[in-house]
Parts: structure tokens; C-alpha cells; sequence
């Protein structure tokens, strides 16, 4: 039996008692990749991205872990949420314009002292300063550091459309007017390079495309451990206080962490392994969060239809933006329909093995926004299921 047949077996003896659709996060697994992340980052600590996890149960189960330290949330509100909830340390990865949650923020001194928010203008300081409400807590500022690659003079850009400081003497200016303005502090620099952490460098049946974004990444560590090296120096000269400096994602998590201007890393979807993680030279994880949908119809040889499935994840519309049907192997799409909204059907000689109410395991595409589609996750170790716990939805947080 093979190690993928082997999972099946056990995930469906684990969830014979329970009805599809349902999410699944195989404990040894997860714990496999945490241990995997942790020696990647070579003894720096390692910031959750929540927006990669959402279940606040596993985000407590990963921080107990040693090697991981705070976490990167994705909207001002889930920040004020986790820290109410306990949680001490939490980076907002992304401005915010929610002006309730910026004067809860600044009035409210234990909330205060564990968010800290993302900045990349000046406007997003009048925004706060807006907002406060009469709230006079220190709103802790990170500075966003554009990483894209840049060539033929800036022809040419390779990278996410996010911050627009990209110079040094650009974030030291910013730096400067966080200095000056009472009721702020500046404690970190973020600079994640989406394009080097987030894009797999090995595309099955891609060889050319493969070894082009080998190149490009090569070519982007370099340009940005110079450039990131450089704004830290000057960023620390207007403020030498700086509590960290973060950067990286679950694809480069050894290459960043080798700078020594980088004193942590973000990771999230490293601990889950989604498909888009199958495409990495530098590492190897195992699939730890799946979810199955049950068999409903026959349609013909080769084929059965399961009950939903129509689960696309953000970015560019594309085939790899789909989730992918997992177990048994050697299931695929009608070319014709896709995963669908109600019902999808899937082809393949081992669908005749399939009966009425069997369930067929699927990845998602990312990570976390699995958990956008069901309320809960069965917690798996060996065949049995060890535990169940809310997500996000399921405790009625739906923050994007």
C-alpha cells in the first residue's frame, strides 16, 4: 500500500462516524511541518501568518511549539480579537482604514501594547490620529518594505503591488515623521518577498519556466539582502530601538533567515502544505489540512459526482487556483465543468471503486482559506479523531 493509500485508509477509518463535507487537520503532520519550519529558520523565531491557519486553537498549539514567536495577522479587527483573546504579540501585516478598531486600539492599554500596525504613508498616521477618539494609548508602527525585483530601469518589475517605499531614504523619511508625532512608536520593518516566498520553482512539465524562476529568485535574494541590509541601517539610525525586523514566507524561510538584518521570519502555510507548496526545490512537506466531500451520483463508467466542491482560491483566475482531488489517486476534473458550487463530478478508472456515501479527499489550493468553508476541524492523529475545534467561521469571525 502506498504512503497516499495508507492516508486514505486512515482518514476515512478516523471520520466513519461523521457525514461529509468536512475539514480534517492530520496532527502529525502539522507537527512535522512546524519542525520542519523551525529548522529552516536556523534559531530565528518564527511569526504565524494567521491569515494562513484561522483556527485559533492551532495557532496556540503552534506558538507552544519552540522556535515560534508572535503572530502576522491580516486585519485590525482579527488583531483586536486575538489579543483580547490572549494573544501578546501580533503583527498587522496590511494598512487598515477601520477607524473603530483604531480608536479601540488607542484606548484601550492591554490592546495597545500587543498590536502593532502596518504602515506605508504618512496619511495612514493621519488616519489613526483621526480615529482615536480620544484614546491616548501609543499606537505601536511597523514600516512595509516593497521587495519586487526591478530591471531594465524599472521596465521591468517582478513582485506583489504592495508597499511604495522601496529606497532607504524613503522609509527612514517615514521613520522620521513617526518619530516626530506624539502617540506613536516605531518598532519593526516587514519586507516579505512574495515572489521568492510564494512562487514554486519547480512546475511539473514546466522545465523552462522552472529553471526561468530559479534565475529570477537567485537574482531577487541578492538584490534585496543588499537593499533590505541597507534600509534596516537606515531606519536604525533614526530609530535604534527597533524591536525586529521580519521577512520571508514558508517558501524562503532558510535563505532569509541566512540575512543577519532579519532577525524573524513569517510562516503559515508551511504548516498546513497546500498544493501550491508542492512546487518547491528547497523543501518538502506533508499535507496536514484536507477536506472531503461524499459521493452522491454515478453517472457513468469512470465517473462519480461528490456534493460540492467549488472551493477557488484567491489570485489569478487559473487551473492551479483550484483545490485538487487528493484521495483516492487518479481522480480529475470534467474538463467541461470543474469543481462546481453544488456538485462536481470526477473522472477516472479508480471512481468505480467508488460507492454512494464514500468520501473523496481534496487540498486546497492555500492554506487558511479552507477554513473560510467550514465551521470546525477534525483533529486527526493515527485513525482516530483526537479532537474537534472551531475556525475562525466557526466562531462566527469572517473578517474578510
Amino acid at each position: 500500500m502506498s504512503d497516499r493509500a495508507a492516508d486514505r485508509a486512515r482518514y476515512d477509518r478516523a471520520t466513519a462516524h461523521l457525514d461529509a463535507p468536512l475539514a480534517i487537520v492530520d496532527l502529525e503532520a502539522f507537527d512535522a511541518n512546524a519542525a520542519d519550519l523551525v529548522r529552516r529558520a536556523g534559531g530565528k523565531p518564527i511569526r504565524v501568518a494567521s491569515k494562513s491557519v484561522r483556527c485559533r486553537a492551532l495557532l496556540e498549539r503552534v506558538l507552544a511549539r519552540e522556535g515560534f514567536a508572535g503572530i502576522m495577522s491580516f486585519t485590525l479587527e482579527e488583531s483586536l480579537w486575538l489579543a483580547r483573546a490572549g494573544f501578546d504579540d501580533i503583527l498587522l501585516a496590511y494598512p487598515s482604514a477601520d477607524r473603530s478598531a483604531f480608536a479601540e486600539l488607542a484606548g484601550d492599554p492591554k490592546l495597545a501594547a500587543a498590536v502593532t500596525v502596518m504602515i506605508d504613508d504618512v496619511a495612514q498616521l493621519d488616519l489613526i490620529d483621526a480615529s482615536r477618539g480620544g484614546g491616548s494609548e501609543i499606537v505601536r508602527v511597523c514600516l512595509e518594505l516593497d521587495t519586487s525585483l526591478r530591471m531594465l530601469r524599472g521596465r521591468v518589475r517582478i513582485g506583489a503591488l504592495r508597499s511604495p517605499l522601496r529606497e532607504p531614504a524613503q522609509l527612514a523619511e517615514v521613520a522620521r515623521e513617526v518619530a516626530r508625532r506624539p502617540g506613536f512608536r516605531l518598532v519593526g520593518i516587514m519586507a516579505y518577498e512574495g515572489h521568492i516566498a510564494g512562487v514554486g520553482d519547480s512546475v511539473a512539465g514546466r522545465p523552462l519556466r522552472s529553471r526561468a524562476i530559479r534565475l529570477m529568485q537567485a537574482t531577487a535574494r541578492k538584490e534585496l539582502a543588499v537593499r533590505r541590509a541597507e534600509v534596516v541601517r537606515a531606519v536604525r539610525a533614526v530609530a535604534p530601538d527597533l524591536e525586529y525586523v521580519n521577512g520571508g514566507g514558508t517558501g524562503s524561510v532558510q535563505t532569509t533567515a541566512a540575512e543577519d538584518s532579519v532577525t524573524e521570519i513569517a510562516a503559515g502555510s508551511g504548516l498546513f502544505v497546500p498544493r501550491l507548496f508542492d512546487n518547491y526545490t528547497s523543501f518538502r512537506g506533508r499535507p496536514a489540512a484536507l477536506f472531503a466531500h461524499p459521493v452522491v451520483r454515478r453517472p457513468g463508467v469512470g465517473i462519480v459526482t461528490v456534493l460540492g466542491g467549488g472551493y477557488p482560491a484567491s489570485g489569478a483566475a487559473g487551473p492551479d487556483r483550484l483545490p485538487v482531488p487528493y484521495l483516492p489517486e487518479g481522480l480529475r476534473y470534467d474538463p467541461q465543468e470543474g469543481p462546481g458550487e453544488v456538485q462536481t463530478p470526477l473522472i477516472g478508472a479508480v471512481a468505480d471503486d467508488l460507492l454512494i456515501g464514500d468520501k473523496v479527499w481534496f487540498r486546497h489550493a492555500k492554506a487558511g482559506e479552507l477554513c473560510e468553508r467550514f465551521d470546525s476541524l477534525q483533529l486527526v492523529e493515527g485513525d482516530q479523531v483526537m479532537g474537534v475545534v472551531p475556525t475562525y467561521r466557526g466562531e462566527g469571525k469572517t473578517f474578510l
